[in-house]
């Protein structure tokens, strides 16, 4: 069985909001970033979003179950500590506003934002695996999809955090204890 191209496309762009989020924010607090940091981040967050389907429909049920209990957790609590990191440096607007954005860039801190911002493609694999859809093609178009909208993000929060410096960040870091709140709150049925 295989997905209609408008519904992965839909999938695959709303797998990809909180991506969106997560690099406008980051945006906000990178003054300056370079097209390869840029691509730095839109690879690790991409590559996420097309391995995670993967790896749900390849383990199925019994590797979803094991995780669901404290999946929202671990993404609340990743994005909740880096906003709350970046508000307070927003607010005492001091010079380590920069370093708090730029905390993304380091190996250990991607990988849990790409975890973070990825975990719900676990569950999309695994709907596909119960569904007999094949999950390749989709994972594709997910990663590039989730490639495509940090990559903007990126862009877009460089652009206006510019114009609005330590505020930028303020906002930055209250949006991403925001999308903490959600994942957390759309898993506790809240």
């Amino acid at each position: 069985m295989a997905l209609d191209l408008l519904s992965l496309l839909l999938l695959a762009i709303g797998l990809s909001m909180d991506v969106f989020s997560v690099s406008c924010v980051t945006g906000f607090g990178l003054k300056a970033i370079n097209d390869k940091q840029i691509l730095k981040i839109a690879t690790s967050f991409g590559t996420f979003h097309l391995i995670m389907p993967i790896i749900g429909w390849i383990a199925g049920s019994a590797f979803v179950n094991l995780i669901s209990g404290y999946d929202h957790w671990t993404a609340f609590i990743l994005l909740a500590v880096v906003g709350g990191k970046m508000l307070l440096s927003g607010i005492r607007g001091g010079d380590d506003s920069e370093s708090v954005a730029s905390d993304i860039l380091q190996l250990g801190s991607l990988l849990m934002f790409s975890l973070a911002v990825s975990i719900d493609s676990i569950a999309v694999g695994l709907s596909f695996s119960l569904e007999k859809v094949q999950v390749f093609f989709p994972a594709i178009i997910i990663g590039l999809t989730a490639f495509i909208f940090t990559f903007i993000g990126i862009k877009v929060g460089c652009a206006t955090g510019s114009k609005f410096g330590r505020w930028a960040e303020i906002l930055g870091g209250l949006i991403l204890i925001g999308i903490g709140l959600r994942v957390l709150l759309s898993h506790l049925y809240v």
